[in-house]
Order: C-alpha cells, then structure tokens, then sequence
C-alpha cells in the first residue's frame, strides 16, 4: 500500500506532517486549502478511517498507525475549539 504524507499548519501557525497508510487522503484534503477545524477534523476522521479500513480488507487488521496519527490530530485541534474561525491549512501531499 502505498504510504501518504501531508503536511498541515495550525491556526497559530505551527507545522505538522501527517501520516496515513494510503493515497485516500487525497480524496479528502486538497493542498492550498485552509478548511475550518471542523470541516478539517471530519476530512480528517474520514480519510484516516477509511485508509485504515483499506488495510484491514488486505491484511486482515486495522492500521494502528492511522489511528494513532487521528488521534494526534484531534488532541492538537482540542487548543482551537474555543475559536469558531479557526481554519488548517493543508500545504502539501506527498
């Protein structure tokens, strides 16, 4: 399967690059696109969801490492919530 990055800025400005176990998350994100928290964190939950399940059909269990980075994800976005114009910025795939 082949493994994605993508690289994302927080609204204060801080840089994270992100795991998933497939390409999927390009269905989900678009680079150059700032997306509200929470449209961010559903795009998120779905794309790592997804890419987790695509590794259970062919090895037969979950990707830990997808879930793991989910939770990363959604353990950072906790410090916006309080900001309702709180955007991530998807900067690249890859």
């Amino acid at each position: 399967m082949p493994v994605m990055h993508f690289r994302i800025r927080w609204p204060d400005s801080k840089e994270d690059i992100c795991y998933s176990p497939s390409t999927v998350v390009g269905d989900f994100l678009t680079p150059g696109t700032h997306y509200p928290l929470d449209d961010f964190l559903k795009r998120a939950r779905e794309a790592l969801g997804v890419a987790s399940e695509r590794v259970r059909q062919k090895y037969g269990f979950a990707c830990s490492s997808a879930m793991d980075q989910l939770a990363r994800i959604e353990m950072e976005a906790e410090r916006f919530t309080s900001d309702p114009h709180a955007k991530v910025l998807v900067i690249d795939l890859g």
